[in-house]
């Protein structure tokens, strides 16, 4: 098992993970109303994770579909009558969208968009590892493969992740965690869980420095700090909130402070602002020593979901998600345990 930075995969995703040009207003628009009239014409809606650009999360909502994190985007997915999926996200959304709606097309404007989490955690080589802790629980992140999700006995969002692993300390139970080791860190710190951690990382959250954020906080001195747990430990220590994409959403709206250093993918001001026109946002520094700003506070293959994509996966039914049924009957298992957690949390 290798640290993130050195897969091979990594590096070649992210090679290809350019982003599409800039487009004149007339360009968008055009290109909108094109969308929009592909979405009527083939039953089809737009479920858009927050960390996408502004016009894809526009987009959705002008088209009645939806803006949110994983989960919720899978969850809509599954009660929206639409009979297909569109997932601006990047591919392990699409997989879950998938696996609670195996019945539609799930379409996604580039399948080339995935997650340094997902490539950095193998099917084979997460399956070796758990067999080698067969008296273990694996609990693993969305943020991972279908494959790997079969593996596993919970998934969790990062939103439920403590609840859940708090509930399997407390009875007991010997915890194996993957892929990213600051949230799976995070969470053994918070609720005194051991956990044997699978060593991954996302390369948005990595990024992010205390060091930089201290330094803000001194011109910005009334700032609230809001962070992912997937940031390292040294970031979180300084946040005055930690929580999920939702989470950082809620506080946002309900702190007093105007001002708010954000250190996750600087896609989610589109809702922030939206939500909060009066209050003022700033990305958390990706500068400072051993920087590399590999993402610069926003993910690479959220930025390859466009609308020139979108359109030609639905023209042309192209960059469909494909999941086995097998797959999707043993994914179902863990992705159910945490749909019905904590109502059904008897479920080893």
């Amino acid at each position: 098992m290798t640290s993130v930075y050195d897969q091979l995969l990594v590096r070649e995703h992210l090679a290809k993970a350019t982003p599409a040009g800039t487009l004149s207003e007339a360009d968008e628009q055009r290109l909108k109303e094109r969308v929009k009239q592909l979405l009527v014409e083939q039953q089809a809606v737009i479920v858009a994770h927050y960390y996408t650009s502004p016009v894809i999360q526009a987009l959705a909502e002008d088209t009645g579909g939806f803006i949110g994190d994983s989960l919720e985007m899978a969850r809509f997915g599954a009660r929206h009558p639409a009979k297909t999926l569109v997932v601006a996200g990047v591919r392990f959304m699409g997989e879950t969208a998938k696996i609670l709606s195996p019945e539609k097309r799930v379409l996604m404007p580039t399948l080339e968009a995935t997650c340094s989490l997902d490539l950095g955690c193998p099917p084979d080589e997460f399956a070796a590892f758990c067999d080698q802790h067969p008296d273990h629980t694996v609990v693993v992140y969305a943020n991972t493969s279908a494959a790997v999700k079969a593996r596993a006995d919970w998934v969790v969002t990062s939103s439920i992740a403590q609840q859940v692993v708090k509930h399997l300390h407390d009875q007991g139970k010997k915890i194996l965690w993957a892929p990213d080791k600051h949230l799976g860190d995070y969470i053994s710190r918070t609720t005194g869980a051991e956990m044997l951690l699978w060593d991954g990382a996302c390369i948005v959250h990595e990024e992010f420095k205390a060091k930089g954020i201290l330094d803000l906080k001194k011109v910005h001195p009334t700032a609230a700090v809001l962070a992912h747990p997937e940031s390292p430990a040294s970031v979180v220590e300084v946040a005055d909130v930690v929580g999920s994409t939702s989470q950082l959403l809620k506080s946002a709206g309900e702190l007093p402070n105007e001002t708010f250093i954000v250190a996750t993918d600087r896609g989610i001001f589109y809702k922030m602002q939206q939500e909060n026109p009066d209050k003022h946002f700033l990305e958390a520094p990706t500068a400072g020593e051993g920087a590399t700003c590999r993402s610069c506070a926003h993910c690479p293959w959220m930025a390859m979901n466009s609308l020139e994509r979108m359109i030609a996966s639905l023209e042309s039914g192209s960059d469909e998600i494909q999941v086995s049924p097998e797959l999707i009957d043993k994914a179902l298992v863990p992705l159910t345990r945490m749909l019905n957690f904590p109502k059904d949390s008897s479920a080893a």
